[in-house]
């Protein structure tokens, strides 16, 4: 599966933003889906995960209660929704699909990975 995220931009703290990711060539339903970050110097590092019917989400302890995943299936799209955004969440946003997902929230099982969008967050 091909998948394309955007929706990346700058704003300031306090604000929110939502990130787009489509997917396309494959059956979207098939995939779990997550989100990862990348911030200048580190690590890449998990967000938030969602199963493949969008019954189950999981978040990192650092977006709990400021970040929520969805998936449209329909759409073959899945969404991050970002509040309260901090200058510690400036990062490249990537989104990733596993096939027929396991539940692990580690990024080597996540086959399939977008071209990243890059928020940034002012203080």
């Amino acid at each position: 599966v091909q998948l394309q995220a955007f929706g990346g931009g700058l704003v300031q703290a306090g604000g929110s933003l939502r990130l787009s990711c489509a997917a396309s060539g494959g059956t979207f339903s098939r995939y779990g889906m997550g989100w990862f970050r990348q911030a200048p110097g580190k690590e890449r590092e998990f967000v938030a995960a969602i199963s493949r019917s969008g019954g189950f989400t999981y978040y990192a302890d650092s977006v709990k209660g400021r970040f929520t995943i969805s998936r449209d299936n329909a759409k073959n799209t899945q969404y991050l929704q970002m509040n309260s955004l901090k200058p510690e969440d400036t990062a490249v946003y990537y989104c990733a699909a596993a096939y027929y997902w396991s539940g692990s929230l580690d990024s080597r099982d996540f086959g399939s990975w977008g071209q990243g969008t890059l928020v940034t967050v002012s203080s």
